[in-house]
């Protein structure tokens, strides 16, 4: 059984940072894409970040590059989104996901961990 499960999440004053883990089991993460989405109340759901099995490519939404990075580890199947001079609007719910290299659509999903940021 493919699990993702995400944590980190928190409250922070703006400028702030956090850092967001993915751990996740039943599946090789060196086998996928992995990525960030979050999704603010009332907002559709958002790219945020994803990286290669091989960690070699990463990629980002304007709106967070320089201020975020994603980093995995596929030999404790884990993937981190390190969060720095957080912003009100990057407040939302964050997600992982796996996307199976060679496929064109994510296939598994974490349930996602709440970030709040406070002005």
């Amino acid at each position: 059984q493919v699990q993702l499960v995400e944590s980190g999440g928190g409250l922070v004053q703006a400028g702030g940072s956090l850092s967001l883990s993915c751990a996740a089991s039943g599946l090789p993460l060196s086998r996928y894409i992995m990525g960030w989405f979050r999704q603010a109340p009332g907002k559709e759901r958002e790219f945020v970040a994803a990286i290669t099995w091989s960690g070699g490519s990463t990629s980002y939404t304007n709106s967070v590059m320089g201020r975020f990075t994603i980093s995995r580890d596929n030999a404790k199947n884990t993937v981190v989104l390190q969060m720095n001079n957080l912003k009100p609007e990057d407040t939302a719910v964050y997600s992982c996901a796996a996307q199976r290299v060679g496929m064109s659509s994510y296939n598994y999903w974490g349930q996602g961990t709440q970030v709040t940021v406070s002005s």
